[in-house]
């Protein structure tokens, strides 16, 4: 084989090399498309008294404990009418195939129209009342029952507001520690271009500054959630942020007498099933009682007959007297079985409300010292951080200080955030369970 034939031979292989990439690149994993941007959302602010406002008046649930209310008056409308007397008219027109007779006098037309009308009123239905006075009761009950549903809608309105609140503080240090962690980061990288730092010191406000990032857009994804649960609270058409502090005022300690009982909703509502359920315990004799109804019954007929003259009435009183039935005996077990089950529950309720007010004085009381204490311990992290930056400047110690000052601050700075947000709830489950909110 002659020189030349191996040269372009050689040649070709270097062509041939240079197009095919090498393994490795032909393994390597594709390149990841970038994350889309997302598309910024507008967000309304309201404050803690609009968020309750709007969430009782859009909360489907608040609507339906409404319509519930007119049901029960429905019905007790229809229970009274025992009080009205019922009227009914009729007309009807006979037609026969001729007129009947006798002697030449007609009996009956052979086409004859009847008008009349019934009046009856019951003169005694002792059960068809009761029933009217438990139906009165069920309007209560109802009404009772809306303000819970209330009470409920917008103890989580308030509940989602705080939590925007925290994730708001939680984003705020978040941040100041991503605004810490750069400075330092900057600072080491000038020492180190200038020769008197060292590449471990970058290093490392490098990997704090990187995880400060992480947990800012972690503080900031939470605050997102947070305003999302609250547009959901209040029926709004997309997330809603908080504006300023609750009002949310400490309230005197409970009365020994117990008074605050019958503010809560809940408490009275169960008071009302059981007073209720006694009512109609108590009327259960009532279904021995005889029923009485008079009625009044005019006619009208054209023609008059030869013996039906055109106008006639009649009066009647009916009387009924039960003499036996085995279902009531039995139908007065259960009503007294679900009379015992109401109290029962009233009692539950009534004792969760007195350790609800103890717990909620006891918490008030102990989260108060503790947003003090915590508040006292961030402020001294915060000073020994900056002491600690002024020393790592100045040459007197390494960036392993401040980086621990930094981690001992921003811990400082959250527990503070979560006992003033505990204070908050602290005050708010106060208020609920004394009954005064909302």
């Amino acid at each position: 084989m002659s020189d030349r034939v191996v040269g372009s031979i050689a040649a070709a292989l270097v062509i041939f090399a240079a197009a095919v990439p090498p393994a490795a690149a032909q393994t390597a994993e594709p390149t990841l498309a970038p994350a889309p941007v997302p598309i910024p959302v507008p967000i309304e602010r309201v404050t803690f008294e609009e968020a309750i406002r709007r969430a009782l008046e859009r909360n489907p649930t608040v609507g339906q404990s409404a319509q519930a209310v007119l049901r029960a008056q429905a019905l007790l409308d229809q229970a009274r009418s025992v009080f009205r007397p019922t009227i009914t008219a009729t007309a009807g027109t006979t037609v026969l195939d001729e007129a009947r007779g006798f002697d030449g006098n007609i009996t009956q037309p052979r086409t004859q129209a009847a008008f009349g009308g019934v009046a009856s009123f019951p003169v005694l239905a002792a059960t068809r009342w009761a029933q009217a006075r438990q139906a009165s009761d069920q309007v209560g009950i109802a009404r009772l029952s809306a303000e819970e549903t209330r009470r409920q809608v917008a103890l989580l309105a308030a509940v989602s507001y705080l939590a925007v609140l925290l994730s708001e503080h939680q984003l705020e240090i978040a941040g100041r520690n991503l605004e810490t962690g750069r400075a330092l980061e900057e600072y080491a990288r000038a020492r180190l271009e200038a020769g008197q730092g060292s590449r471990l010191n970058h290093v490392r406000s490098s990997q704090e500054r990187a995880a400060a990032e992480g947990l800012t857009q972690a503080a900031g994804l939470a605050v997102r959630q947070a305003q999302e649960a609250l547009g959901i609270a209040i029926f709004a058409d997309g997330p809603v942020d908080a504006d300023g502090e609750p009002r949310i005022d400490a309230i005197a300690p409970a009365p020994v007498e117990e008074g605050w009982l019958a503010a809560r909703p809940d408490v009275r509502l169960f008071a009302a099933q059981v007073a209720a359920a006694d009512r109609i315990v108590r009327d259960t004799w009532k279904s021995w009682l005889p029923t009485a109804t008079a009625a009044f019954s005019p006619q009208y007929v054209t023609p008059s007959g030869f013996f039906e003259p055109a106008s006639t009435w009649r009066a009647f009183v009916q009387l009924q007297v039960p003499i036996y039935d085995g279902s009531l005996g039995a139908t007065r077990r259960l009503r007294i079985a679900d009379r015992e089950t109401a109290q029962l529950r009233l009692d539950a309720v009534r004792s969760e409300a007195r350790a609800e007010v103890r717990f909620a004085q006891e918490s008030v009381t102990r989260n108060q010292q503790i947003v003090a204490s915590s508040r006292e311990a961030a402020e001294s992290a915060r000073e020994a951080l900056r002491i600690t930056e002024v020393a790592y400047k100045a040459g007197a110690t390494t960036n392993v200080e401040v980086v621990q000052a930094q981690q001992t601050a921003r811990n400082a700075e959250v527990q503070a955030a979560l006992a003033e947000d505990r204070l908050r709830q602290a005050r708010l489950d106060l208020l609920v369970a004394m009954g005064r909110f909302p």
